[in-house]
């Protein structure tokens, strides 16, 4: 598959997992491209991908910084933006010597603190002058919906100036009543060290 086939067929598989209300759009190797919809994993083709198809598909999306770490490290994390599709968190890996890929809808609408029933000590923990806030779960339990909603409520709430480092950046935040600042690891900045040693 070439190039441009494979990235007009990654468009129209998004564009129909957003129809569905799909949540994930999985790519690999011996099995058809297949989307996650309300927690079923759902086939999108009768066909399943080759080897060089999965690869094709992993490949298009990426630019010549994420193509080069996919090599070298046989996984890249990402975000892309596709025009008048929306927003997507990419993991590309290797899996039994084949390219691999999962991508997640990422919403454009940042999350209301309130309407997610966050605990009241997070407003507290979010606007504290110091400090680091080290959020952890597993896939989908909510850890960037929550730390979105966190920064949106300082931003709203204070004046001042938030510094993101993200790897990728996920929600994109418009400046409130604070300037913010987002930077990327690997596309703003080298590493987490050096963004965290010039911050």
């Amino acid at each position: 598959m070439e190039r441009d086939e494979a990235m007009s067929l990654m468009i129209k598989l998004l564009k129909v997992m957003l129809k569905e209300g799909g949540s994930d759009l999985f790519i690999t190797a011996g099995f058809p491209p297949a989307m996650k919809v309300k927690g079923k994993m759902t086939p999108m083709m009768k066909k399943p991908l080759t080897a060089e198809d999965s690869k094709s598909m992993v490949q298009c999306i990426m630019n010549d910084r994420q193509l080069k770490e996919f090599e070298e490290t046989k996984e890249c994390n990402f975000a892309i933006s596709p025009p008048g599709v929306s927003r997507f968190r990419c993991n590309a890996f290797v899996q039994q010597s084949c390219s691999g890929l999962v991508m997640r809808v990422i919403t454009a609408e940042i999350p209301n603190f309130d309407k997610l029933g966050l605990p009241v000590v997070l407003k507290e923990v979010i606007t504290a002058k110091n400090g680091l806030i080290v959020m952890v779960g597993g896939t989908g339990s909510g850890k960037s919906t929550t730390m979105a909603a966190m920064v949106d409520h300082r931003n709203i709430n204070s004046y001042g100036h938030i510094i993101t480092i993200e790897d990728p950046i996920e929600y994109v935040h418009p400046h409130k009543n604070c300037v913010i600042m987002q930077r990327e690891v690997g596309v703003d900045t080298k590493s987490w060290e050096a963004a965290l040693h010039n911050t």
